[in-house]
């Protein structure tokens, strides 16, 4: 049984297969495997990896899952110390998942580690997605360092000491089996988009802590800079008012209950004057939904272990703070 598994979650992804597996392949050696979690795809990906790549390990699920749900029942089939979660569009590096791994060895309150995150089509600049470690404001926005809001930084080395983190991006990820399963795993009703801050969050909740190690570095194409479709509007708003309700504290829940509903209610109307109406239901829905889920929501918030007063969240708006014209990460936390 290997220490760690590079578990690929894939669902219709030849296309990424092709591009992205041989560098995971060619740079995840020693004691570490390669396994891809298939969410019941319907190409012929398993068919093309089954040829092309016979060292990597399968799991093959019966439909799709989504994100939350096809890495849960993935990874119960997994023995390992480790598991490194990894979407299928990223490209690694070489010695890219020693680092991550290491720091955990070395400091047991460590749950999950993440790598600096660069993008594959700007690769001097960070990616959208989880930059170099990732925070949320005090009404639930997240943010990065290198990148806040739409502006992303170049890299150019300013944030390459390893230190405590809110989040991690979920595109690449190393995290301990045991803690991931003690705490249930990732939250299956968000299916995808937030549940691994949600997790992470539990995790800090728990007594763990979370960080980036930038000596491990990958690229990923991502989709965070791309026109949001409706169903991302969706799911990003309800599932992350519905991780606000299950993890933050008293006094944060009330300001989120007071200011959200107007700042949403905003980008509602801005969606309607820029010709998107779509997404402005979107947002409007995910309301709806959450206030539908609150008794679930309230049950799944006693259940959470509180061991540990979060202190990583930015106490201001990092919307206003935008507007203001402040736009790098440098000089807030």
């Amino acid at each position: 049984m290997a220490k760690v598994s590079v578990v690929i979650l894939n669902w219709n992804g030849r296309h990424h297969l092709e591009r992205y597996l041989p560098s995971v392949v060619k740079y995840t050696t020693g004691d570490a495997e390669v396994i891809v979690a298939d969410n019941g795809s319907t190409d012929d990906s398993l068919a093309w990896l089954r040829i092309t790549y016979p060292e990597a390990g399968v799991v093959r699920l019966d439909r799709n899952y989504g994100f939350a749900g096809g890495y849960n029942r993935a990874l119960k089939e997994i023995g390992s110390k480790y598991y490194i979660l990894l979407n299928s569009d990223v490209e690694v590096t070489e010695g890219w998942w020693q680092p991550l791994v290491a720091c955990m060895d070395e400091e047991e309150d460590i749950a999950a580690a993440a790598p600096k995150l660069l993008s594959v089509e700007r690769r001097e600049e960070f990616e959208y997605a989880g930059a170099a470690g990732g925070f949320i404001d005090y009404l639930g926005y997240p943010f990065c360092r290198g990148r806040i809001l739409s502006t992303v930084e170049r890299d150019n080395g300013q944030y390459d000491e390893r230190r405590d983190i809110f989040w991690g991006s979920g595109a690449a990820l190393c995290c301990r089996a045991d803690v991931y399963h003690s705490l249930g795993g990732l939250d299956e009703e968000f299916f995808a988009h937030m549940e691994e801050i949600d997790l992470q969050w539990r995790m800090q909740l728990a007594g763990w802590r979370i960080v980036v190690e930038p000596r491990s570095k990958v690229y990923h194409l991502g989709g965070g800079t791309l026109p949001a479709s409706p169903q991302k509007v969706y799911l990003n708003h309800r599932n992350n008012l519905a991780m606000l309700m299950k993890c933050a504290s008293p006094m944060q829940r009330m300001v989120v209950a007071i200011v959200r509903p107007l700042t949403d209610g905003i980008e509602a109307v801005v969606h309607l004057l820029t010709l998107h109406p779509e997404r402005a239901w979107a947002v409007v829905r995910a309301w709806g939904s959450f206030i539908a889920c609150h008794k679930r929501l309230m049950d799944k918030r006693k259940a959470i272990l509180r061991k540990k007063k979060v202190t990583g969240i930015y106490p201001y708006s990092i919307v206003l703070r935008y507007l203001c014209g402040q736009r790098r990460f440098n000089n807030m936390m």
